[in-house]
């Protein structure tokens, strides 16, 4: 006898008074459920208004409802929507009337999307979309997790995998006719399709520091020696004060981080403690963990008053601001949290530069990814080394061939990712 999963429900929206609050039901006894809850279902997939009543026929409310049948959703089970006025109470009779039905119970936190991918309707990186979709703050993050829950990922890797399961087919030919005459010699062509997969790997491997980039926001440093006005500028930026602002220099002792959505892209600005030397014990651990984080930021602002030089050794591409531009004399490279006296162009150069970065972006947009491909990578190293060595060593080249296969099959899902799964699905919210 086959097992039969579950049947599920949750409030697929966030919980609270709305508007419209939605619950979905998934499994096979979705459209029993809606039979005992409104009597006939609407057609497949047609939006129906129905009223909802409870087992003694009290009315629970009037809702939106669509059946869709198994193979026809999100889930590939037969699954029921419920849309709901978006009342706390009405959405606690309606789960308690659903909990109270034999064979159904409340959903664990990203169990509906797990039985998507276990049914096949998602891969693995598609559900990773889908997970960076939802915290999508910025536009760019927007348009990122769309492009991977759209499923470009996995084409992209499908796409290198037929080439390779080519590649072993011609060898394996080779190998199953070694002792008699093989009028075609394959490794031309094997070596070309090794080197087109190798060459798209290597592209996309680059992309993927960017791609997490955008996923977790850039950091931008503010360095400038006590005093220069490094506080002020972040609370411009800000357009709040989050650091405080002091005549006193070294006011500021940790790194102050500010999250921000800068033309479309996230970014954190860090405010960080004044650059000098100290003998206060303290203002020093301050001063060695702002180089720190400034080293490891992706831009760094520096801010020095006229005719001095910064403290610390701006790297290509680092933008260099006059301090107190509304104290000093008129720069266009002048800039003043005060007044806001070249606020608008620092801000243009520095999205100007980290949307030119953002842009070398690739598809693959999480470590696990750039793993999984260098691996293939080192793989097809591998195999193009062995094919130099003759046709004696086919069987070897295959089995690297195999080898990165198997990696970029880890990408969307296919093999070794049993750990992963308990991890990426904890992320999602119960009703996803």
């Amino acid at each position: 006898m086959a097992y039969e999963p579950d049947t599920i429900f949750a409030l697929a929206t966030a919980p609270g008074k709305a508007g419209v609050a939605v619950v979905r039901v998934s499994g096979s006894l979705a459209g029993q459920a809606g039979q005992r809850l409104i009597g006939d279902l609407p057609l497949p997939r047609v939006a129906a208004i129905r009223a909802l009543k409870d087992s003694s026929g009290r009315r629970l409310d009037q809702a939106l409802v669509i059946h869709f049948p198994e193979k026809n959703s999100f889930t590939g089970e037969e699954v029921l929507e419920l849309h709901l006025h978006g009342s706390v109470a009405v959405v606690k009779s309606v789960l308690r009337e659903l909990g109270n039905m034999a064979g159904l119970r409340l959903a664990e936190a990203g169990e509906f999307t797990r039985r998507a991918l276990e049914n096949g309707c998602l891969d693995l990186a598609q559900v990773e979309g889908l997970a960076d979709l939802i915290d999508a703050e910025t536009e760019a993050q927007h348009l990122q997790a769309l492009r991977v829950l759209s499923g470009d990922l996995g084409k992209l890797a499908d796409g290198w995998r037929t080439k390779l399961i080519r590649a072993a087919a011609l060898l394996e030919a080779t190998i199953d006719f070694a002792d008699e005459d093989v009028p075609v010699d394959v490794t031309p062509e094997v070596q070309d399709l090794l080197g087109q997969v190798r060459l798209e790997l290597s592209a996309e491997i680059a992309g993927v520091p960017i791609a997490e980039r955008i996923r977790s926001g850039f950091e931008v440093a503010i360095l400038g020696a006590p005093n220069v006005g490094k506080s002020t500028l972040l609370n411009a930026l800000a357009g709040r004060e989050a650091a405080i602002t002091s005549e006193y220099a070294g006011t500021t002792r940790d790194v102050i981080e500010v999250r921000m959505d800068l033309a479309g892209l996230p970014v954190t600005m860090l405010d960080t403690a004044g650059l000098r030397e100290t003998r206060d014990h303290v203002e020093g651990i301050g001063i060695a963990k702002a180089r720190e984080r400034a080293y490891a930021a992706d831009l760094r602002i520096i801010l020095v008053n006229p005719g001095e030089f910064p403290d610390f050794e701006p790297r290509e591409g680092d933008l260099i601001r006059i301090a107190k531009a509304d104290i000093h004399v008129e720069d266009e490279k002048a800039v003043s949290g005060k007044t806001g006296q070249g606020i608008s162009e620092l801000v243009k150069d520095i999205a100007d530069s980290l949307s030119e970065r953002a842009s070398q972006s690739g598809v693959a947009t999480r470590e696990r990814h750039g793993k999984a491909m260098v691996n293939a990578s080192a793989s097809l190293e591998d195999a193009k080394s062995v094919l130099e060595l003759g046709s004696d060593h086919y069987e070897l080249a295959a089995e690297e061939l195999r080898s990165a296969i198997r990696a970029l099959d880890s990408i969307v899902g296919r093999v070794d990712v049993e750990n992963l799964l308990d991890e990426i699905f904890s992320s999602f919210c119960i009703g996803k």
